[in-house]
């Protein structure tokens, strides 16, 4: 089972990319923000990989980091969410989106991608609610300006400003996002006693309240004022 792919990217597509390991091509599905922030043709690339077998084909899916892994296996547990929709709603969403939408069941947010509408953005979040309160996605990576230029050069992303937005890549280095704040806010009110899908829920509230200002220490006294109320 392939699990990780480190190569030479040789073809980017509009939702693939063939990467070349000591010349043997690997086409492989990824959401639009991965292949975004790909290098260009002849660049040196990693991606972690998820490998599905079916009778008829072998298809590998690439993510950028372990938290966009992790919700495209969430996902495609739902029923009416196939590879090609988890993939379509990565694309849309970053990992940290994903779960600021399901804290706030916020089912106009998962619509925004093709292929989900109103009854199936419902059933995902009624069903990985508690199940994405769970998840430890850990930190992103975030590009780092070594090596060749990415497919969005043009945009002159900085390290600082691609955070969130990471891939593991040769000439990446991890950043922690947004995403492990509200983890570690979630961690904390369940520490002080409660239950891990109120705490969920409410540090979704505190998040859309806190704007640009989402430091734990707000995540958390934000949170409690939504418990309490």
């Amino acid at each position: 089972m392939i699990a990780k792919l480190r190569g030479i990217v040789d073809f980017i597509g509009e939702d693939s990319v063939i990467i070349d390991v000591n010349g043997v091509g690997y086409l492989v599905f990824a959401s639009r923000r991965t292949l975004s922030m790909l290098p260009q043709k002849g660049g040196e690339a990693g991606l972690m990989i998820e490998t599905h077998v079916r009778e008829d084909h072998i298809h590998l899916y690439g993510f950028a980091d372990n938290a966009e892994k992790q919700w495209f296996a969430l996902l495609t547990t739902v029923q009416g969410v196939g590879a090609k929709v988890a993939l379509a709603l990565l694309s849309v969403l970053s990992p940290t989106d994903l779960l600021r939408a399901l804290a706030a069941q916020d089912t106009t947010a998962l619509c925004r991608a093709p292929g989900i509408g109103p009854k199936v953005a419902t059933r995902i979040v009624g069903e990985l609610k508690d199940k994405a309160a769970k998840l430890n996605l850990g930190p992103v990576a975030a590009p780092v300006a070594t090596g060749a230029p990415t497919a969005t050069t043009s945009s002159k992303k900085s390290a600082k400003q691609a955070k969130g937005d990471g891939i593991d890549a040769v000439g990446m280095e991890p950043v922690v996002d947004d995403g492990v704040v509200l983890a570690d806010a979630v961690s904390a009110l369940v520490n002080l006693g409660y239950g891990r899908s109120e705490a969920f829920g409410a540090v979704g509230k505190a998040a859309q309240q806190a704007g640009d200002d989402k430091t734990l220490d707000t995540l958390i006294r934000l949170g409690l004022k939504e418990l309490s109320a």
